[in-house]
């Protein structure tokens, strides 16, 4: 296998995943129960036996320096090599704040050029995969060109969120479009590239471009610099609150595309000690999966909870992502719903019940599917009704409502935190 270190781009903003994204910067976004987002790429490094590990960071990065601290859940808690987290920062020639993904690679091209190993991986932390990068590697160095990027095949109704390769002969990428509104072609990027170092170091030390994507992969075309590599197993990018959705509840399938109990591909994650899943004489569960402190006397149909999720007797829970210790009182129903840590949904309240499907106006383009949010630490009050495409922004509480009893479909409550 090639020399290789990774750098894992973890700092950029992102609106459309809306109340997710307002306290936490997205690979830190919890998924399928008790993992996070980065969890994917930073086990897929060390299942491939690359435990040289750099995470680049930037926005709202505590809940990620939290999560990954010294990186022992993937043994990368060493004093050679192991995971290093390269924090923002302004000043000297850079000026500002990073602007992007090759920015923030620029920026730290001292860390880079003081790695022993000859092949840079850069991955992105928010995609959702298992994948040995080995192969990957050996494609690289079989071809002989000095950037290769993963890609696979897309949905053509999703080719607008992703950056759309065109490929000539011996797999060499003939045009790149990042994002394009309509394309004939539907083979995207994964956000998994591999640079030889000195190559990496000279094309950020003389391109001005800021982003990796928009900038610098249609200049490696031009010059016919880039290669590709086409990966046939699952891969998702969560990154919009429908995708977040889909991608929790395909987990509930009798055989999920994403095989998270393969014995020989573990993904490894900080665990929190907790106690069993108990279900009390009343618990009704239907295709549900739940993590471990989960407490349950009411009924849960096609959802996915987080740990220390508590769900009363008389509640009831459908089509629905709860995160950790939310706690839905007894009565209240939950339908069709993203609800974040530490929310209160209190005794009658219904958060998803409504036949009008009007968009949020925040994201309107995003959030007009029917699943309403509710964000960290809020609570809802006791009786409250919420509509469809509700948005409900962290730690509002029973005086954000006022003397409402019900939030129409597509309405908004609380500060927005961005």
């Amino acid at each position: 296998m090639a020399c290789a270190f990774a750098m894992i781009m973890a700092g950029g903003d992102n609106a459309d995943l809306s109340v997710l994204t307002e306290i936490r910067s997205e690979p830190a976004v919890p998924f399928a129960g008790k993992f996070r987002l980065i969890d994917f790429s930073l086990s897929n490094c060390v299942n491939s036996g690359i435990h040289n590990v750099a995470v680049l960071t930037q926005y709202r990065p505590r809940s990620l320096n939290d999560h990954i601290g010294i990186g022992k859940p993937w043994d990368l808690d060493r004093s050679s090599g192991g995971v290093r987290l390269l924090q923002p920062y302004r000043g000297g020639p850079y000026g500002d704040w990073q602007r992007g993904s090759a920015d923030a690679i620029r920026r730290n091209l001292d860390y880079v050029l003081q790695q022993k190993e000859e092949y840079v991986l850069i991955l992105s932390g928010k995609h959702i995969y298992l994948m040995d990068y080995r192969p990957f590697l050996t494609h690289h160095l079989r071809t002989g060109a000095p950037v290769t990027i993963a890609i696979r095949r897309v949905n053509r109704r999703e080719t607008h969120r992703f950056g759309i390769i065109s490929l000539g002969t011996d797999s060499r990428v003939m045009e790149f479009q990042e994002k394009p509104r309509r394309t004939q072609q539907n083979l995207a990027s994964m956000g998994v590239y591999v640079f030889t170092r000195d190559f990496l170091v000279d094309v950020l030390s003389n391109s001005g471009g800021d982003d990796i994507g928009q900038h610098i992969l249609p200049e490696l075309v031009a010059q016919g610099h880039l290669s590709s590599y086409t990966y046939p197993g699952y891969w998702a990018d969560a990154s919009t609150v429908q995708a977040y959705w889909d991608a929790n509840m395909s987990l509930l399938a009798e055989e999920p595309a994403l095989n998270l109990y393969a014995p020989e591909w573990v993904v490894h994650t900080r665990s929190q000690e907790r106690a069993p899943v108990k279900l009390g004489p009343a618990a009704d569960i239907d295709g549900t999966l739940l993590a471990n402190g989960c407490q349950i006397e009411g009924a849960v149909e096609r959802s996915v909870l987080s740990p220390g999720v508590q769900v009363a007797e008389g509640a009831l829970v459908r089509d629905s992502v709860i995160l950790n210790d939310t706690i839905i009182e007894s009565g209240a129903t939950v339908e069709r719903c993203v609800v974040d840590k530490q929310v209160r949904i209190c005794r009658d309240a219904i958060a998803g019940h409504s036949d009008n499907n009007r968009p949020n106006p925040e994201l309107p383009a995003r959030l007009n599917t029917g699943l309403t949010l509710v964000g960290k630490g809020s609570v809802i009050p006791a009786g409250m009704i919420l509509g469809r495409n509700v948005v409900i922004h962290p730690f509002s509480d029973a005086g954000a409502f006022g003397k409402c009893k019900s939030v129409d479909s597509g309405m908004s409550i609380g500060q927005n935190l961005r």
